[in-house]
């Protein structure tokens, strides 16, 4: 009966169908640009308007404390000929392990028997993780609370200069820290922290520095320790010395070791202020970029980096509101 209807209606009125098809496209339409605001897949929409709509969570940062630190004094005057002076400073007794020449491969299986087979809190605990796959190894004694200089280097009975061609089988040095007295070790989340040293060679004379830092916890986890990227001036960025060519060369060394330049580049001289509206201080993080240069006020107008670019999927504060209200009291008073 609808159909007899519908092909008399027509017969009698041909400006229907038209306006059947004309609401069909109007609808059809409305869906392909997101009009009514539905959750359907388009190809026509604005890419910076879904990103926008992309939900950036936000992660809770929460507090440990490290009780070891480590750096390079003088890493330009480093080689593997004439060794490397390593800087301590740690909150409690601790030892430092240095392994010359330790497998690539045996090291990140050690890691994993971190996790899941048993805690590598001393140096004999590593030693036996990695089946003495390394050339050479040395330990000192770092007190608390001093900073100390301690030169390492290889012996020269061993008649190495350097460790072959990228990608190479084993690392020039890995240093292990761990704390000297096993009462200390129920007392922090990190028992022990484990670098990956870079020193250059004939081979590959790329620039010495630290590759990778990896903090292990008590609980059996390990997370490998990177640097922020922080915001700063134009006017107080330090100088680099190098000539374009080092840093050209630098850089394909980088690439051929599959390591990403802006990982490894030096932190610069950080500034307190927000980059968008120079007023707030900087108080937030942008994962996966690590860059940190927005405050309270802003992070929330922004679901793309304003340093990279990039997409924004997680974001952490550096501290809570709280503490810094208490240090702008401070400040004031």
């Amino acid at each position: 009966m609808a159909a007899v209807f519908l092909v008399t209606l027509y017969e009698y009125s041909p400006l229907f169908y038209i306006a059947v098809v004309f609401t069909c496209f109007i609808v059809t339409t409305g869906l392909v640009l997101g009009w009514f605001g539905w959750d359907v897949p388009v190809i026509l929409r604005n890419s910076e308007e879904a990103q926008f709509n992309a939900r950036v969570f936000k992660k809770q940062m929460r507090q440990v404390k490290n009780p070891f630190g480590l750096e390079i004094t003088n890493p330009s005057s480093a080689s593997i000929t004439t060794g490397i002076t390593l800087t301590t400073d740690c909150l409690e007794d601790s030892l430092l392990t240095c392994y010359w020449g330790c497998s690539v491969q045996k090291l990140y299986e050690a890691l994993q028997k971190h996790f899941y087979c048993f805690r590598i809190s001393t140096p004999q605990a590593l030693e036996d993780a990695l089946y003495s796959e390394y050339l050479h190894q040395e330990q000192y004694f770092i007190k608390k609370d001093s900073k100390e200089e301690i030169y390492c280097q290889l012996p020269r009975d061993t008649k190495i200069e350097d460790f072959g061609t990228v990608p190479r089988s084993r690392y020039p040095l890995v240093a292990l820290l761990t704390l000297a007295d096993e009462d200390n070790r129920e007392i922090y989340d990190i028992i022990s922290m484990v670098s990956v040293i870079h020193i250059p060679d004939k081979t590959y004379k790329l620039s010495c520095r630290i590759l990778y830092q990896y903090l292990l916890l008590a609980q059996g986890q390990f997370h490998d320790l990177k640097q922020l990227f922080m915001s700063a001036n134009n006017n107080s960025a330090p100088s680099s010395n190098s000539s374009p060519e080092d840093k050209s060369a630098d850089r394909s060394l980088l690439e051929k070791a599959g390591l990403s330049e802006g990982e490894l580049e030096p932190p610069e001289e950080s500034s307190r202020d927000c980059v968008v509206c120079q007023n707030g201080a900087v108080n937030w993080v942008l994962l996966p970029c690590r860059h940190a240069c927005l405050c309270d006020g802003c992070v929330r107008h922004f679901q793309q980096c304003p340093m990279c670019r990039q997409l924004v999927q997680e974001s952490f504060a550096l501290g809570s509101q709280k503490e810094q209200d208490k240090d702008k009291l401070k400040k004031t008073l």
